[in-house]
């Protein structure tokens, strides 16, 4: 729950699913190894996550074709306000994250000013 979020989502070495009982409180955490061909492995990580089902996913940065791999899925893509699993799922959970609709290259520059 400690865990760091990757920068970038294709890249990340594994992702953290959260399982939510129907009081919306956590009641599962597993990591699944990212397989995807961004570490040698095959495919791209969307349709690895989907096969998960996922009601959301939150990442700091997605590239346009992974963005609309999950929009054509119906599973909003969210954009990550804090650097750690727990935090980012406490947003979650209140409804603080907004969705991320524009692919990499346009977001880098916001990166910086959220540091000030």
């Amino acid at each position: 729950m400690n865990a760091s979020l990757a920068e970038h989502f294709g890249r990340a070495p594994y992702f953290t699913v959260v399982d939510f009982d129907e009081k919306g409180e956590v009641s599962g955490v597993k990591t699944v190894t990212n397989v995807s061909e961004h570490v040698g492995g095959v495919g791209v990580a969307p349709d690895h996550i989907l096969k998960l089902k996922p009601t959301a996913v939150v990442v700091y940065d997605m590239g346009a074709r992974a963005i609309d791999i999950f929009d054509n899925a119906g599973v909003p893509v969210l954009r990550a306000n804090a650097n750690t699993v727990d935090k980012v799922i406490a947003a979650y959970k209140d409804d603080k994250l907004q969705e991320l609709t524009e692919g990499c290259g346009h977001q880098h520059h916001d990166h910086h000013e959220h540091h000030h």
